[in-house]
């Protein structure tokens, strides 16, 4: 899979793509980054990307121009016979739940990500988009946190990222969005007089399952 994020601040996504997950993913060439300077696609001497809006109001807006110009550039990196999908983080868009991830995740397709900023972005771009979602109710100042959190969801799910084969199985809203993963705990058994709860420590294996069972449906 190849990730490309077009953005006025690519510098945003070094640490994150240099880290954790997301860097092992990379590393072991499961996914490829790439983030795309919008400001290469500006017009004129100033390379401009924003302007006022129509029908008056505060802030400026993307123009649309560099941002197609922005997409076709990635979508000229895509290798041939591979799918891109453009995504754009929005408050307009659905929410962006982990049925989501799961789906961009199985789908084996390249990923498009564009980053809104100031007061958001030319609607007529949305020609060009695939989907939209939202994170959450909300305000932010710009897309790139949007875009780390979708692009950490996804690759976390790629096989061969995380260590245990059931580790993505039994995590939160993992089967129907809803679901939340049962509480777990680890050494001491006793924290304080804080106790680990006795089925954890039993051994009887049919009884934790149904304790994490009775505990995750609570």
């Amino acid at each position: 899979m190849k990730i490309q994020v077009i953005t006025l601040f690519p510098e945003m996504f070094e640490g994150v793509f240099a880290s954790s997950m997301l860097w092992k993913a990379s590393d072991r060439d499961i996914v490829q980054y790439e983030t795309i300077n919008l400001r290469d696609f500006g017009l004129g001497p100033r390379q401009q990307v924003d302007d006022t809006p129509y029908g008056g109001g505060d802030g400026m807006l993307l123009m649309v121009q560099p941002l197609l110009a922005a997409i076709e550039a990635a979508k000229s990196r895509v290798e041939p016979g591979r799918v891109a999908k453009v995504m754009l983080p929005t408050p307009r868009g659905k929410l962006y739940k982990q049925s989501d991830a799961k789906r961009l995740a199985a789908a084996n397709e390249d990923l498009i990500i564009i980053c809104p900023r100031y007061e958001g972005y030319d609607e007529r771009i949305t020609k060009w988009v695939d989907e939209q979602f939202c994170i959450g109710n909300y305000v932010l100042t710009g897309g790139e946190i949007p875009a780390m959190v979708m692009i950490d969801s996804v690759v976390r799910l790629l096989p061969g990222v995380l260590g245990g084969e059931t580790s993505a199985e039994i995590e939160s809203f993992q089967d129907d969005d809803e679901n939340i993963e049962f509480p777990q705990y680890t050494r001491p058994a006793d924290f304080q007089g804080l106790q680990v709860p006795d089925v954890l420590l039993s051994g009887n294996h049919a009884a934790i399952e149904k304790w994490r069972a009775s505990e995750s449906k609570r």
